[in-house]
């Protein structure tokens, strides 16, 4: 759909998928108010299984969407699918339903994360990687193809192409360029996440692929860039909710320049600005939204 630029609705005529829509509390939510806001029609992602085996717990998916529905502008639409990213046929099943609220999807937000049942290299198991790797890493590489496949209209098969080799792109970029991926990496960039072997090796392979599927998706018309949110309280930084010991990161986070955790909104914003054409030349990039943490 092309529509004519709005200075406050730079989204609207744009539909986004975000993926792992489950609680308020969460980044995938204010992601999806923050592209609402931004003027894009929404299709949400969430599978509350998971997190009701979480020490944060769930939340009532009916005040997820109207949370949501709030922040759409008129006549913005939103959609939602209750989908186990785990399975194989996941990611052709939840981009032809995303797809089908306007008829095409423009903006794909991999928020989605299996967290919990992790551990250190000791306690690795093939189930333990696997059970990551395929929702943390697996579900996204395959969104992104999958999400490529109807943004560009490209049809399955042909030739493998040899290593290196790109298609051909259509010129000039600064038009052609419209679509947007963005993908969740962790703070496994920065430093170690004891007890966190399969979660941190399931993100850094997004991270490490980033630059290579950047280059392979801009020849067909979109960016992917991936934001590493930092420590974002989502619940898990909560001591009543928490599922680490608290101390040692309370004490860290005291000395960092805003001296408190990351809130939900601080990476949307970021991601916000990644989606619309403001952001068009940040592209390959792993970002972090971290409030200067890292420092």
């Amino acid at each position: 759909m092309t529509t004519t630029p709005h200075p406050e609705l730079p989204l609207l005529g744009k539909t986004a998928l975000v993926t792992g829509v489950s609680r308020r509390a969460g980044i995938g939510f204010a992601v999806a108010v923050r592209l609402a806001e931004l003027g894009a029609d929404v299709f949400i992602h969430h599978f509350a299984p998971h997190d009701v085996e979480q020490p944060w717990g769930g939340d009532d998916l009916a005040e997820v969407r109207a949370g949501i529905r709030r922040a759409l502008h008129e006549g913005a639409r939103l959609g939602d699918i209750s989908l186990d990213l785990a399975a194989d046929d996941a990611a052709e099943t939840l981009i032809a339903a995303a797809a089908g609220l306007t008829g095409r999807i423009d903006i794909l937000v991999c928020n989605h994360a299996r967290s919990g049942g992790d551990g250190s290299i000791l306690d690795m198991t093939a189930e333990v990687l696997d059970g990551h790797w395929h929702v943390n890493a697996r579900s996204t590489l395959l969104l992104t193809r999958a999400f490529a496949l109807q943004f560009a209209g490209l049809a399955v098969g042909g030739p493998p192409r040899r290593p290196g080799e790109s298609a051909a792109a259509a010129l000039p970029l600064d038009e052609f360029v419209t679509g947007r991926v963005i993908w969740m990496t962790s703070g496994q960039i920065h430093g170690a996440m004891a007890g966190e072997v399969a979660y941190a090796a399931s993100k850094a392979a997004l991270a490490g692929a980033t630059p290579t599927v950047a280059k392979e998706l801009l020849a067909h018309g979109i960016i992917l860039n991936t934001v590493d949110p930092g420590p974002v309280n989502t619940g898990y930084l909560d001591p009543e909710t928490t599922d680490r010991p608290l101390d040692d990161i309370l004490a860290m986070v005291r000395d960092t320049p805003f001296g408190r955790f990351g809130r939900p909104g601080d990476p949307a914003r970021l991601i916000g600005w990644l989606a619309t054409d403001d952001g068009r030349w940040m592209v390959g990039q792993v970002l972090s939204s971290d409030g200067g943490f890292a420092l």
